[in-house]
């Protein structure tokens, strides 16, 4: 005999670069149970773990606005610039984003390439 519960199955949220995998309770723009806030992109959203209020959330992740791909807000794996992007797409069309975020890219790079060394 099967187990029925009234809960909807648990949607989860997966980055398709770094794999990063947590369940999600809101996808959208307006996370539930908060007054004013509108975010500036479609968001996987959770409630934060972390506190005892319900108006605090976590933003997960998003879609990639070139390619649609699932990503975290990771700096590692995507970037915010007017709208979201992966990594992938950023590196690829690279000279199309300003002068200032592409200095930001280069110095993190650079930065990162020190500290293995």
């Amino acid at each position: 005999m099967e187990h029925t519960t009234s809960e909807p199955p648990q949607k989860t949220f997966t980055c398709q670069l770094c794999g990063l995998s947590s369940p999600f309770t809101y996808y959208g723009q307006k996370p539930p149970n908060t007054r004013a806030i509108v975010l500036l992109e479609e968001s996987f959203v959770t409630r934060d773990p972390f506190s005892p209020d319900k108006e605090k959330f976590l933003v997960l992740g998003c879609n990639c606005s070139m390619c649609s791909m699932c990503v975290c807000v990771g700096s590692d794996c995507s970037i915010f610039y007017t709208k979201r992007f992966c990594m992938q797409c950023v590196n690829k069309y690279l000279d199309q984003f300003p002068r200032q975020i592409q200095a930001e890219l280069a110095k993190k790079k650079q930065n990162s390439k020190a500290a293995v060394s």
